[in-house]
């Protein structure tokens, strides 16, 4: 393969080439404004873009500033997430900063927990006689994104080491002699076909957004997506160039959105709302009513709005929420359409008094 075609065979389907899912690619564009929302989950028919709009959105993240030659992009202005090596140089401003691109990691099913967690080099310990940590994937995704494709299937032991890592944002290695820490602060996104299995509850809790995906419906729609992924397919350079300054137009999106994110005021009435449509909702703890703040601040960061509004608690609550229903037995309906429901009968009570 010569180079150019290798080149070319990396270009990633334009995000904003991607006809329709508008729910899928608005919930990646608020991770993106957003990261401590908690990820991405995407649920759904196979073939319906869910893969695309993930790879998609690599090309829309602004690069970040990285310290030199460090393995786990430590960002030299937040000292109290850097890995060991950078934590112990007394002068980091010497050691030089670098320029990279949002790192999008995948995690295939098949994967060890060597891989995944990182491990003894071999080599080097063999030639050599040292012990040298060979990072594995959770730390290739720091600061960046962890994908895993047929997430539902991914086996019990990697979701336990997703889990402590989630939830204390390092990764601890205990092996072969070594003992190490280091940062490993990533957005989760997960996608799959729900009739293939069922993720585990607590991974479930750990999505900070959910999107039921499904298979287009109309017929011109799908005619279109045919039509442009064609055109892809035939050149993929000149196709991503044309949706270059669409593409450009989202990432300036983003980067106005996270300016405003820490200025949006949360009115004490929002948050009675919020309080209320999750005990409505019956969900468990209160992971929904925080996820579902940042999710309507991101929201209306994104809308350019100067203060959080209803309007923005009621667009994000079937994606915040919607995944952190009890199962009704009494009730088969789509866990979004029951929120929605609660929804309707929340804000009708409010505008009859």
């Amino acid at each position: 393969m010569s180079a150019a075609a290798a080149t070319a065979k990396r270009i990633a389907y334009p995000f904003s080439a991607i006809v329709g899912q508008d729910s899928l690619k608005h919930a990646l564009l608020l991770s993106a404004v957003d990261p401590s929302l908690g990820g991405v989950l995407a649920l759904g028919d196979r073939g319906t873009g869910k893969t695309t709009a993930v790879r998609g959105l690599a090309n829309l993240l602004p690069p970040i500033k990285a310290v030199k030659d460090c393995h786990y992009h430590c960002d030299p202005a937040v000292t109290d997430a850097l890995c060991e090596i950078c934590a112990a140089n007394a002068d980091l401003a010497k050691q030089g900063t670098r320029t990279v691109a949002v790192p999008v990691v995948d995690l295939p099913l098949g994967a060890t927990e060597d891989r995944v967690l990182g491990a003894l080099d071999i080599e080097r310990a063999l030639v050599d006689g040292e012990k040298q940590f060979e990072p594995g994937l959770l730390a290739d995704a720091n600061r960046g994104y962890l994908y895993i494709d047929e997430v539902n299937l991914l086996e019990d032991h990697l979701v336990d080491v997703l889990l402590d890592v989630a939830a204390s944002g390092s990764n601890v290695v205990e092996r072969e002699g070594l003992s190490l820490r280091h940062p490993a602060r990533f957005v989760l996104v997960g996608s799959g076909n729900p009739e293939e299995g069922e993720l585990r509850p607590q991974l479930l809790d750990r999505f900070g957004l959910s999107v039921d995906v499904e298979t287009p419906k109309d017929p011109a729609q799908r005619v279109e997506i045919i039509k442009r992924r064609e055109a892809f397919d035939a050149d993929r350079a000149a196709f991503a160039k044309r949706w270059a300054s669409a593409d450009a137009k989202n990432r300036k999106r983003i980067l106005t959105a996270r300016e405003k994110l820490p200025n949006l005021d949360v009115p004490d009435a929002t948050l009675l709302l919020i309080a209320e449509i999750c005990i409505a909702l019956g969900t468990d703890g209160l992971r929904g009513e925080l996820t579902l703040i940042k999710a309507a601040r991101a929201h209306a960061a994104l809308e350019g709005a100067t203060s959080v509004e209803p309007s923005h608690v009621r667009a994000m609550a079937p994606l915040a929420l919607g995944h952190r229903l009890r199962r009704n037995p009494l009730d088969d309906a789509r866990a979004t359409v029951r929120v929605e429901r609660i929804l309707d009968d929340i804000f009708a009570a409010r505008e009859a008094a």
